[in-house]
């Protein structure tokens, strides 16, 4: 076991050399590595140890950074392991770290490319280009990145733009942390949607009122909303508009403006809906073009009034102008007025078509009336997984299984689902149901060395169970002193693959103090002195030339010995 945190970690997993700290956040610290196994240059990110005090957020670690290891794109900063290395402090506590062991990109931190200021609106599109471009292909394999901003983005020497940090902001948030831990961990609230903001669940959309956060840096060269503290930065996401970017930045065009406030709408609704949408308009707009608004049809608002379109003139001169023009001005009619029994024909029919709608739909059933626009997440709590899927499947969702150690439910029965149940959502939205593995995972403490009481407590203060002591030879390890345990030091799973945990028992090997000497007589005697060196015993050896052939004719002892016990061999030394 290696000593001390911030600087005798040099090596992760028997494999991953730790090199130069390149990097320092709240969440954590960056090194370049090197895996030694394939030999290549690695960025190494070393988690808080705080984060692994909880045995939820290690479970959610572990998930999210499978996920994200899913993901090969060339925006996408690629993930190669993830883990958890057991470090003992200068103190002699033992803890956690959990580690991220990733591509290693030769460039810098947007963050500090914005510090030197506002960067130029073709380069700005290019780069948030990419950044959607990374955005569309994770959402597409339903991963939510949670916390887009400067500091996760990187701009390789060659250009090439690379997001990372996928899935462990939501590994971060999903965790029993405090929101005032998580806020300290996920960096400034100036990145939040307002959604994030309001403690809202949050989907793909997010991610791109982010982006549009960062579009709006890379213009300005400063966030769109400010203040004091986070509580008042994300107060603003929720309840200010963001000025045009053009307001701080002349250069910028209003094409670029119109794409920024529609990317920072308050309404998720009113914002891009995918990142493919809000791609499309920020190459529109680098181009010069003006991006088009799609715009839902509004069938009965799309009629006309005096000849004047409401929904598209609504409140504009244009409305005034046209309802008060004179009567000379308007086109002249070209067939006489309608006799007035058809206008009291036509009357009557709406009349009649208005009353059969209000009657039709005040008689039918409440699921006949939102079926097609809304569902509502029933309880599958205490069901098996295949049990709740069909329940969700049923009503037109889409359940995605998730685990996670449980304490007080049964291994393979769901806990909960996210969105909880009884939430109104809208048909086809993907529900996480969360199925519990049991009583919580545990890794088995390095115990080699100790005393055989301290071994004990240092297994049952891990919540595991001391079983028994199994006595075997040591040539060097004192008697008493443990040599290895079963399960080994460090583990997580047995030999079976079954993963161990909380409570299950932990068996010792401890060194009996002896050694067993062989019976080398017969042997040559550079055979057996090298056998009897390696059981480290202090030999003497003897010539004997009344035999020949240099073998052992006779040795001291044989057997059970205490270590480092004396020997003569007596050997034939005659030719």
């Amino acid at each position: 076991m290696t000593e001390g945190v911030a600087q005798s970690v040099r090596l992760l997993a028997g494999r991953y050399q730790v090199g130069e700290l390149v990097g320092r956040g709240g969440m954590a610290d960056v090194h370049v590595g090197m895996d030694t196994r394939l030999g290549r240059r690695v960025a190494i990110k070393l988690l808080k140890p705080s984060l692994a005090n909880d045995p939820a957020f290690r479970t959610r670690f572990r998930r999210e950074a499978q996920d994200a290891a899913k993901m090969a794109h060339p925006t996408i900063v690629r993930i190669f392991d993830a883990g958890e290395e057991s470090v003992r402090e200068s103190s002699g506590a033992e803890t956690l770290i959990p580690f991220i062991v990733m591509e290693y990109v030769d460039g810098r931190l947007l963050k500090d490319i914005i510090a030197q200021g506002p960067v130029d609106p073709a380069e700005s599109c290019r780069i948030i280009e990419q950044v959607l471009t990374a955005l569309e292909y994770s959402h597409r394999a339903g991963v939510v990145h949670r916390d887009i901003k400067p500091g996760n983005i990187m701009i390789a020497s060659t250009g090439q733009v690379k997001v990372m940090d996928f899935g462990i902001a939501r590994a971060i948030s999903d965790s029993s942390a405090t929101i005032a831990e998580t806020s300290s961990i996920l960096g400034t609230a100036q990145y939040f949607s307002p959604e994030q903001a309001r403690g809202e669940t949050v989907d793909a959309r997010t991610d791109l009122y982010s982006t549009g956060v960062v579009l709006f840096e890379l213009l300005t060269g400063r966030a769109p909303f400010r203040g004091d503290n986070p509580v008042a930065v994300a107060y603003q996401h929720v309840n200010s508009d963001a000025l045009a970017p053009s307001s701080l930045n002349p250069a910028v065009s209003p094409a670029l403006d119109a794409v920024v406030l529609r990317s920072l709408a308050k309404d998720r609704f009113e914002r891009y809906q995918s990142a493919a949408e809000f791609r499309e308009d920020v190459e529109a707009a680098a181009s010069g073009s003006v991006p088009l608004r799609k715009q839902l049809a509004t069938n009965d608002f799309n009629a006309t009034l005096f000849g004047v379109n409401p929904s598209s003139v609504a409140g504009s001169e244009a409305t005034l102008r046209q309802l008060t023009v004179d009567t000379d001005e308007r086109v002249a009619r070209t067939q006489n007025r309608p006799p007035v029994a058809w206008i009291w024909a036509g009357i009557a029919s709406m009349v009649v078509i208005i009353a059969a709608v209000i009657f039709w739909t005040f008689n039918l059933a409440p699921a006949q009336l939102t079926g097609h626009v809304s569902v509502v997440v029933p309880s599958v709590a205490g069901q098996t997984y295949e049990d709740g899927s069909k329940s969700l499947t049923d009503k037109n969702l889409v359940p995605q299984k998730f685990t996670e150690a449980s304490n007080t439910v049964a291994e393979g029965v769901i806990i909960r689902t996210d969105p909880e149940a009884g939430t109104t959502v809208t048909p086809g939205l993907q529900v996480n149901v969360y199925v519990s593995l049991g009583e919580t995972p545990a890794t088995v403490p390095n115990v080699s060395n100790m005393l055989e009481a301290d071994a004990v407590k240092a297994i049952t203060d891990k919540k595991l169970t001391y079983g028994s002591t199994t006595t075997t030879y040591s040539p060097d390890i004192k008697a008493g002193v443990v040599i290895d345990s079963d399960p080994k030091g460090g583990s997580t799973r047995r030999t079976d693959g079954t993963t161990i945990r909380e409570g299950d028992t932990v068996n010792l090997i401890v060194s009996n103090g002896l050694v067993q000497v062989p019976d080398v007589t017969g042997q040559p005697i550079a055979g057996a002195s090298a056998t009897l060196t390696a059981l480290q015993l202090n030999i003497t050896v003897q010539v004997d030339d009344s035999c020949s052939g240099g073998v052992v004719a006779a040795q001291s002892i044989v057997g059970d010995n205490p270590q480092k016990s004396p020997i003569t061999l007596r050997y034939c030394g005659k030719p």
